[in-house]
């Protein structure tokens, strides 16, 4: 099984390069929309492209190719069930719900996936998936029967994600919901950046510039940002231009520091 895109996260997080992804709900994205979509990623390309949502009805197999003929990033596939996923991603998130405690989200889905992502070419990436208190009762708790973890309990939260790696998670995702009010705390990052070791991919309620430099700051190797470019894709390219200079910045302070 490959795990080329893992091991890139790994290289990107050990370098302290900052990785950022947009998430596409088909549910959401077609026609012009998507037109629009692909014609702002052409121009800033982000390092990963999530597709996935909470109630997937297209076959998203014509969406895949069109952004593998056009787009250098990386696809990566956020389903919401088994069913929702095809075999020409470039990987595969294999959630499992560990905030939760419905346990066909916890793994019951992935019985019913196992054998056909097996047989795949597909990397598949275990992945600790958790939902933070957003400000308001999010779709995917109520998709998967769930309740969002409290995001003032950093005790809590630490257990969890801590449980998730001896589990053999290869990574952490905190999500606040699509189109949450509130991001994930930068505290609750910091707090859990200093005392897990999975890299952190953070989203939900990024909606701005300054919430996609907080979770950087605060620790997020991977920031997840989609409602905001439904109705403006072209915001895309702001957000990329902004890790790309985030990067610059990390690349000439270290070589500066070589050079001392």
């Amino acid at each position: 099984m490959k795990h080329t895109i893992y091991r890139k996260i790994l290289l990107n997080r050990e370098a302290g390069k900052k990785m950022f992804a947009v998430l596409i709900d088909p549910e959401k994205s077609s026609g012009r929309n998507f037109a629009s979509l692909v014609a702002a990623l052409k121009v800033a390309s982000p390092d990963c492209i999530f597709i996935g949502g909470n109630h997937q009805l297209r076959s998203i197999e014509s969406m895949i190719e069109i952004l593998k003929e056009e787009i250098p990033s990386d696809i990566i596939l956020f389903p919401d069930n088994a069913s929702n996923y095809c075999v020409n991603a470039d990987a595969l998130l294999y959630l499992s719900m560990i905030s939760g405690r419905n346990p066909d989200y916890l793994i019951g889905q992935h019985v019913q996936s196992s054998k056909a992502l097996v047989e795949s070419d597909m990397e598949i990436i275990p992945t600790a998936y958790l939902l933070i208190d957003g400000g308001k009762p999010g779709t995917e708790e109520y998709i998967s029967n769930t309740r969002a973890l409290p995001r003032d309990h950093n005790e809590l939260v630490l257990s969890t994600v801590l449980a998730g790696e001896l589990l053999g998670m290869r990574l952490t995702y905190l999500e606040a919901g699509r189109g949450a009010d509130l991001p994930v705390p930068s505290s609750l990052i910091s707090y859990l950046k200093e005392r897990t070791h999975s890299p952190l991919i953070v989203g939900g309620g990024i909606d701005t510039l300054n919430d996609l430099s907080l979770a950087y700051h605060a620790g997020a190797d991977l920031v997840v940002a989609g409602t905001v470019f439904e109705n403006n894709p072209d915001k895309i390219i702001e957000f990329v231009n902004m890790v790309h200079q985030l990067n610059e910045q990390k690349d000439a302070e270290l070589s500066a520091v070589s050079s001392e």
